[in-house]
């Protein structure tokens, strides 16, 4: 329950709700990944992305009184069991292709990205979760930084892929099609 101050309390702004809520929808869905197709996977990512994106280039610069109330949550092992879930489900269209900061390309990973843009929102969630202000300063604070070291840019790049997936494999298909 939000106090009466918590109306002028930035840490429960318009912004840091909705990517709250955002980024909880996000992780709720890949926790059950296993349980869902290829096609409702990169369906989801497809609509998702776009709306995390834009909620976290909104989230507000916010100071943090304690930063000793930092915390990561998910662990290695979390990690990787939704990696090889995610690898396994995209087969070979986990692999593709992104130019590096030198402009040459650099192969990458679906899985990944989803994975690291998963970790992202799951350490933010539950650390703004804790009932304490100290730790929804840190989740803000953290998570707007790594929007813009880390997360990001890890939709966009994701985004191309399954854009590529969902659009230039029907393009094609369209193409010749309309060829015959």
């Amino acid at each position: 329950m939000q106090s009466s101050n918590s109306k002028n309390d930035p840490t429960y702004s318009k912004q840091v709700i909705e990517m709250f809520t955002v980024a909880n929808e996000y992780c709720l869905f890949f926790k059950k990944a296993e349980e869902y197709s290829f096609e409702d996977i990169i369906d989801y990512f497809h609509k998702i992305s776009p709306l995390l994106y834009l909620k976290g280039s909104l989230i507000p610069v916010i100071k943090v009184n304690d930063p000793s109330y930092k915390e990561r949550f998910l662990t290695e092992e979390q990690y990787e069991a939704l990696f090889l879930i995610l690898k396994k489900k995209f087969k070979e269209k986990d692999t593709f292709y992104i130019l590096d900061e030198n402009y040459e390309a650099k192969e990458a990973s679906l899985a990944e990205c989803i994975c690291d843009i998963f970790q992202d929102m799951s350490d933010f969630v539950l650390l703004y979760s804790k009932d304490n202000s100290f730790s929804k300063e840190n989740a803000i604070f953290q998570i707007k930084e790594l929007f813009e070291i880390r997360w990001g840019n890890r939709i966009l790049e994701a985004l191309k892929a399954v854009y590529n997936i969902l659009y230039n494999s029907n393009n094609q298909q369209k193409a010749f099609t309309s060829l015959d």
